[in-house]
C-alpha cells in the first residue's frame, strides 16, 4: 500500500509544500548563483529514472564555464568554484531537485539518479536500481554517500528496492539531516566529483578500452534520442 499510492502522494506534498517554504531560500540562491557564476542560474542534465526512462534534472550551478586556449570546458576540479563547493557540502545544489519530485521524475527517497553514462555500464542486475524513482536521499547516501564503492552504493540501492517502508524512508530522511548538518562524505577521497562508473570500472580493468568506448557512446546515443523526442 505504501509503495503502490502513499509514497508518491507523500512526495508531491513535502515538494509542494518545501517549495512555498523554502522559496525565499531558493530566490536567495538563485541571485548568488547569477551573481557568483553568472547565467544559467540551474544546471540542466539527463540523468535516468524509474525504468530507465530519462528525464531532465535540475540542480542549482556550482561550476564556472571556464575553457582552455581550445575552447574546450576545462576539468571540473578546475571549475568548481569556492562558492559551489559550499553548495555541494550543504546540499543547497540539490534543492531544485524538489520540482522533479513534484512533476513525478524522481522520489524523497530512493537511489540517487546516477548519469547516463553510469547506468549503460550497470549489469542486468544492477539496473534493478532503475525499477523504481530515483530519490533526492537514498540508503547509499546515508551510508556513506560519494566515499564509498560503486560496489557498496549500488549494494545499497539494491538493499532499499527491496525493503521500501514508509519506516525505513522516514529513517533515511532523519539521518540525512543529520549527514548535511555535518557534511560528512560529500566527494571521493582526493576528489573534488565523483568518478563515473565507467571510469571506475576502466581504471580497475574489469572492463577493456573497446567496452569503455563502446558503451560511451550507448549514453551518447540515449541522450541524442531523448533530445530528438523533445
Amino acid at each position: 500500500m505504501y509503495k503502490k499510492y502513499i509514497k508518491r502522494l507523500l512526495d508531491i506534498i513535502i515538494s509542494l509544500v518545501g517549495l512555498i517554504v523554502l522559496s525565499p531560500i531558493l530566490l536567495i540562491l538563485s541571485i548568488m548563483v547569477r551573481v557568483k557564476l553568472g547565467s544559467p542560474v540551474l544546471f540542466k542534465q539527463y540523468r535516468p529514472g524509474k525504468d530507465g526512462k530519462i528525464f531532465k534534472l535540475y540542480k542549482f550551478r556550482s561550476m564556472n564555464n571556464k575553457k582552455d586556449e581550445n575552447g574546450k570546458l576545462l576539468p571540473d576540479s578546475e571549475r568548481l568554484t569556492k562558492f559551489g563547493k559550499i553548495l555541494r557540502s550543504t546540499s543547497l545544489d540539490e534543492l531544485p531537485e524538489l520540482f522533479n519530485i513534484l512533476k513525478g521524475d524522481m522520489s524523497l527517497v530512493g537511489p540517487r539518479p546516477q548519469l547516463v553514462r553510469d547506468m549503460v555500464f550497470m549489469s542486468d542486475e544492477q539496473n534493478k536500481r532503475h525499477s523504481v524513482r530515483q530519490g533526492l536521499t537514498g540508503l547509499a547516501q546515508v551510508n556513506g554517500r560519494n566515499a564509498i564503492s560503486w560496489e557498496d552504493k549500488i549494494k545499497y540501492d539494491l538493499e532499499y528496492v527491496e525493503n521500501i517502508t514508509f519506516l525505513n524512508d522516514l529513517k533515511i530522511c532523519f539521518l540525512t539531516v543529520k549527514k548535511v548538518f555535518v557534511r560528512e562524505d560529500v566527494s571521493q577521497e582526493g576528489m573534488d566529483t565523483a568518478e563515473d562508473f565507467g571510469d571506475y570500472l576502466l581504471r580497475t580493468e574489469k572492463i577493456t578500452q573497446d567496452e569503455y568506448n563502446e558503451k560511451r557512446k550507448e549514453a551518447l546515443m540515449l541522450i541524442e534520442k531523448v533530445q530528438n523526442e523533445k
